[in-house]
């Protein structure tokens, strides 16, 4: 891959890990990023996107992207990982997921996400109830 869209991509991951929404809204994605996930087939925007992963890094204060195989694209990157925490009862929980994203510049511009839902059901009982969560 080339050095920017590497970095980029470590950079974006270790943002969400520790939580750090502002290195993400100011470093990786633009203002008209857009976000798309297999389980809703919904596209979302910046905003949404970091209500979803405060609270993701809330519920898994120990967030980590671990096993990330990564292959870069004509216009970006396509990257394969497993996310694996902790939910507040002690349940581990350990899911492979993947992301195909665009690149503009040094910025992503879209990710699509696909996850397995099945093992994500952990995090069920810790969802916002709200749409402002």
């Amino acid at each position: 891959m080339t050095p920017t869209a590497d970095s980029l991509a470590d950079r974006f991951l270790r943002a969400v890990e520790q939580g750090d929404i502002d290195t993400v809204r100011d470093t990786v994605y633009t203002p008209e990023t857009v976000i798309w996930h297999n389980t809703d087939n919904r596209e979302i925007g910046p905003e949404e996107n970091f209500r979803v992963l405060r609270w993701l890094t809330g519920v898994l204060p120990d967030m980590r992207y671990e096993e990330v195989r990564r292959r870069e694209t004509p216009d970006g990157y396509v990257q394969q990982h497993v996310l694996r925490g902790t939910v507040p009862d002690g349940t581990a929980i350990e899911i492979r997921a993947c992301f195909v994203v665009t690149l503009r510049g040094d910025r992503i511009v879209r990710l699509d996400e696909y996850l397995d839902t099945a093992a994500g059901r952990p995090l069920d009982p810790y969802r916002p109830t709200s749409p402002s969560a």
